[in-house]
C-alpha cells in the first residue's frame, strides 16, 4: 500500500483549464508503470475481495486491462473488457456511458444470465462509468457482486452504494486535488 500512496503522491499534475489533473501509470497509462506500484495494486484486490463464487472478473478498457489480466491469472477466475468498440458478436451489450468528464457507449460481451461477476476500475469519481456497467451487466441477467476501484476522488462511491447497496463498493485509495496538490485522505 505504502508504494502505491508514495507514487500517487508523487504523481505529475497537469491543468485542463481550470481543473487540476493528476497523472498515474494506474490510471493514465503513463509515465512508466512500477511493476512493484501494480504488484500492490494486484494484491490489494486480491486480499479485499472473496474470491469464493465470482465467475468472472471485469475490466473496463482502457486501464482495466492491466489491472484486471494479473488478478485474473492469480485467481484462475476469467475476465472481460468492457470495450469502447462493438464487435458485434451474439449477445453484445450496449452501454450508454456518460460521465462529468466523457460521453460515449461501450460494449459488454460474453456475460452469461446468473454469473457473478467483480468490476476492477481505476478512477472511481462521478460513479457514471460504474453505473453505465453496473446496469449494463444487469441486463445480461449476470449480478456484480463487488466493486474495486484503485483510486476514489469525488463523490461517486457513495452515490454508487447509496443506488445499489446490495453491491460491495470500494476503493484502495481515497484522495482529492487541493490546487496541484495531492492529497491522501485517510493516510494509515
Amino acid at each position: 500500500m505504502n508504494r502505491l500512496r508514495e507514487s500517487l503522491r508523487n504523481a505529475p499534475v497537469i491543468w485542463k483549464g481550470d481543473y487540476p489533473y493528476f497523472i498515474h501509470p494506474i490510471t493514465d497509462g503513463v509515465p512508466r508503470l512500477d511493476p512493484m506500484v501494480l504488484k500492490a495494486v494486484t494484491e490489494l484486490c486480491e486480499k479485499s475481495i472473496d474470491w469464493n463464487g465470482v465467475d468472472l472478473i471485469l475490466g473496463i478498457e482502457a486501464m482495466g486491462l492491466p489491472l484486471t489480466a494479473p488478478l485474473s491469472v492469480r485467481t484462475g477466475i476469467p475476465l472481460i473488457i468492457a470495450r469502447k468498440r462493438s464487435y458485434g458478436l451474439e449477445g453484445e451489450v450496449t452501454i450508454g456511458q456518460e460521465t462529468g468528464y466523457s460521453k460515449g457507449e461501450m460494449f459488454l460481451n460474453d456475460l452469461k444470465p446468473g454469473e457473478k461477476v467483480v468490476i476492477v476500475d481505476d478512477v472511481l469519481s462521478t460513479g457514471g462509468t460504474l453505473k453505465a456497467v453496473l446496469e449494463g451487466v444487469r441486463r445480461t441477467g449476470a449480478q456484480v457482486t463487488h466493486i474495486i476501484a484503485v483510486v476514489e476522488k469525488g463523490p461517486g462511491l457513495e452515490l454508487l452504494q447509496s443506488e445499489y447497496p446490495d453491491v460491495a463498493i470500494e476503493s484502495l485509495v481515497r484522495l482529492e486535488m487541493d490546487g496541484a496538490r495531492i492529497v491522501l485522505l485517510d493516510e494509515e
